[in-house]
């Protein structure tokens, strides 16, 4: 079987309620955008911002990156990417959607995204992160960390707000460690095909009801394949989530001092 060629695409929006420019925002000497393109050039050979910006664009090129305009009318970065990839010239057989806003992605959850097509039937990929039986039921409750439940294949079987599975006749405080819990983690990764197609669906009824995207994929009968990550992903959509970026870089950087000063 012939090696399946992929692409990063790294949708960035300069409009946002909650941070304008957030891409620009400087990050400990880079801007986010730039340390998220350096990020995933680390697993990828061909990584591109998608953008409906020029000034996101023209900062791209600066950091010696490429970027691709989009439309500024996209309602997901879903559709973004599918438009940069096509633009770009739609070589590859598999997308890798990158969250624009998360600049401590790492090389080894984009590499378990690129081996969940190793199965010839994997429609999309994306990621979960065990729940640690150790954490408490209102950690596991929380709506906006979604849970997912898989079958014995890894494919994932629903994504859901609430908590799934549901155990019966159990204390709720004893759940997390009574089951192993995943949370989801907002990556994924299409066959190029699946992408054009999915692009192209109505919103449909779960997908209103839980507002999660994916579940449109799933109500369509695409095959969602899992890749497991032990890494929590952190991503910027505050200058509060900004400063305490800032802080966990400085930190990193003078643990590693500390460190290289013993050895």
């Amino acid at each position: 079987m012939a090696k399946l060629k992929f692409i990063g695409i790294i949708p960035a929006r300069y409009g946002s309620s909650r941070f304008p420019g957030k891409p620009l925002a400087m990050l400990c000497g880079q801007t986010v955008i730039e340390r998220v393109w350096r990020q995933a050039r680390k697993a990828l050979d061909t990584v591109i911002v998608a953008t409906d910006d020029e000034r996101i664009a023209a900062a791209v090129a600066a950091f010696g990156g490429k970027a691709v305009m989009t439309s500024p009318n996209h309602k997901s970065g879903t559709d973004r990417c599918y438009e940069a990839y096509v633009t770009n010239g739609g070589g590859e057989d598999v997308v890798i959607n990158i969250q624009g806003d998360e600049p401590f992605v790492r090389p080894e959850q984009i590499e378990a995204l690129m081996q969940c097509f190793d199965d010839d039937t994997t429609d999309i990929a994306t990621l979960v992160k065990p729940f640690a039986p150790s954490r408490s039921y209102a950690e596991l409750e929380n709506p906006n960390a979604p849970k997912v439940v898989v079958n014995k294949n890894m494919n994932a079987c629903y994504f859901s707000r609430s908590v799934i599975p549901y155990l019966r006749n159990c204390d709720k405080e004893e759940w997390p460690r009574r089951v192993q819990y995943y949370t989801h983690l907002g990556m994924y990764a299409y066959r190029a095909g699946v992408l054009a197609e999915v692009t192209r669906l109505p919103q449909s009824p779960l997908e209103l009801a839980e507002s999660l995207e994916q579940l449109r994929w799933l109500e369509n009968g695409y095959k969602i394949k899992v890749g497991v990550s032990e890494y929590e992903t952190i991503g910027i959509d505050t200058p509060a989530d900004l400063s305490n970026a800032e802080h966990i870089i400085r930190n990193a950087e003078q643990h590693g001092n500390e460190q290289s000063r013993q050895d």
